[in-house]
């Protein structure tokens, strides 16, 4: 497939234009303009661009790209950024990224695959997360372990609301900021990936209780669910490189 045909497709699926994100959506660096592999994995490194070209791919598809608005240095190329670009330029490997637009699709981004990996259904949603229930109550710990079997995560858990979880609020990766928003859909569960400290004492207070399972961990099924289907749609080969990372 031509690479900006490509891009145009997950454009209409994914809709980048409609965020204000804090890194580029979309292609990041060019590389060959025919695509027939496609490598996806949740962030950038050097081991992930080493992975694709072992897998011969034509581009990779990230959650996590190489430039963000927050970056210290945006303005140049060296250590690091140097060696992860050198090798995607002289191995003619394109590299494109969606961020909020993969946190955020009603189908296909992460808050909506953890919702659908854990068999709840949504009846909610806000800008930044998801609210779910179970069929019927489940008892925290029990829910809790659900949540590691399912997301292949060792989760924390902080039960500091009721015994038996029937409103849960999910906002993958560093999404615990999104605590009000839960509030005020009478959420007793939240699921994210990552917290700050201050964030644990805050539930607390709050009664609500927090499932912690890795930014990594809740953030890898948006982008395996976009590349199968790529695969599905348009006939591409497909893989998910996993690159574990327990945070």
């Amino acid at each position: 497939m031509n690479r900006s045909e490509l891009i145009e497709e997950i454009d209409n699926i994914l809709h980048p234009a409609d965020f204000e994100d804090y890194g580029r959506n979309g292609l990041q660096v060019e590389g060959k303009e025919d695509i027939q592999h496609i490598v996806t994995g949740v962030s950038c490194s050097k081991r992930l661009f080493q992975e694709a070209v072992n897998n011969q791919a034509d581009m990779i598809l990230v959650h996590h790209g190489l430039f963000w608005v927050n970056d210290p240095r945006p303005f140049t190329i060296e250590g690091i950024l140097r060696e992860r670009i050198a090798l995607l330029i002289k191995n003619d490997i394109n590299l494109s990224a969606y961020h909020l637009p993969l946190d955020f699709h009603p189908e296909i981004g992460n808050n909506a695959m953890i919702s659908k990996r854990l068999s709840l259904e949504t009846i909610g949603s806000v800008d930044g997360g998801a609210l779910s229930r179970p069929h019927e109550p489940m008892d925290i710990d029990t829910f809790k372990n659900e949540v590691d079997k399912q997301l292949e995560t060792a989760s924390l858990l902080f039960p500091f609301g009721p015994r038996k979880v029937s409103r849960v609020f999910i906002s993958s990766g560093g999404g615990a900021f999104m605590y009000p928003q839960a509030l005020k859909l009478n959420a007793d569960t939240f699921i994210t990936g990552e917290v700050k400290e201050a964030h644990v004492r805050i539930f607390e207070e709050e009664g609500l209780n927090l499932i912690v399972a890795g930014h990594y961990n809740t953030e890898k099924l948006g982008v395996q669910a976009l590349g199968k289907l790529l695969s599905e749609r348009f006939k591409l080969k497909t893989t998910f490189i996993d690159i574990p990372n327990p945070v």
